[in-house]
């Protein structure tokens, strides 16, 4: 009972205020141990796979359905890899696996633990933006960035150690991916949650400064920086999970 609940057993749909995706580019042999053995690396030239960091605005976050008046608002950071998934009709679907999820919310570290696989924990989150800057850290979280919008006639430049060759190629990478993928080792078990959203231009930013300490905790020797893509304004709802089984 307790794994049926956890299964994103309901419908979900919010409204993501803002959304900042910062990615990086790792060797696709270090991304192997951070995924299960169900998942591949979504990867680019067969060479670079990718992690990124996301930090959501999000506002009303209820059971599809409900009115927005019983929904949550919070600030969400989640860690995850790029990843591709074979399923049992022989598909090849492009997701992400999620390594970790921040929340300045109590409320929502204990509901995101009992409905998902996500692994919340409850942190300081300061944000703030001025003349086009925005700025988001965490104390208790070692975490803190600094990003810059372009000006109405500037064109921001890709990171300059980035493995893409155009923001064309880098927005295959900018997130969310129509899946989510979790998997049951001792069940053989894939949770596959399809996202649906509306509306979706990521609008490159500029990062001025990143330092993510959780990103030293997995054995990356060292990440690239390769993209960092902004959304607002976004309707967004998740689907009920549904599991199949997964052959070696």
């Amino acid at each position: 009972m307790l794994s049926f609940i956890k299964n994103h057993p309901f419908a979900v749909e919010a409204f993501f205020d803002k959304s900042i995706v910062i990615t990086f580019a790792i060797p696709k042999e270090e991304a192997i141990p951070l995924i299960p053995e169900c998942l591949l690396p979504d990867l680019l030239e067969d060479k670079w796979a990718f992690i990124a960091a996301a930090m959501v605005q999000t506002r009303q976050l209820r059971p599809k359905g409900f009115p927005p008046w019983m929904g949550n608002d919070f600030f969400l950071i989640g860690y995850r890899i790029f990843v591709r998934y074979i399923n049992q009709a022989g598909k090849r679907w492009r997701g992400l696996y999620i390594l970790k999820s921040e929340t300045n919310k109590k409320k929502m570290e204990i509901a995101g633990n009992i409905f998902t696989h996500y692994n919340y924990t409850s942190t300081d989150i300061i944000h703030s933006e001025n003349s086009g800057i925005i700025k988001i850290s965490s104390q208790k979280s070692d975490f803190n960035i600094s990003l810059k919008r372009a000006a109405a006639d500037e064109t921001i430049p890709l990171p300059s150690h980035s493995p893409f060759a155009s923001w064309k190629e880098a927005r295959r990478f900018a997130g969310p991916l129509p899946f989510t993928f979790t998997f049951n080792k001792s069940k053989k078990e894939v949770l596959i949650i399809e996202g649906v959203r509306q509306h979706w231009q990521p609008v490159p930013v500029q990062v001025l400064e990143h330092h993510f300490g959780f990103l030293n905790t997995l054995n990356i020797s060292d990440p690239v920086l390769a993209n960092a893509f902004i959304v607002e304004n976004i309707p967004y709802y998740w689907k009920k999970g549904r599991t199949e089984q997964w052959k070696s």
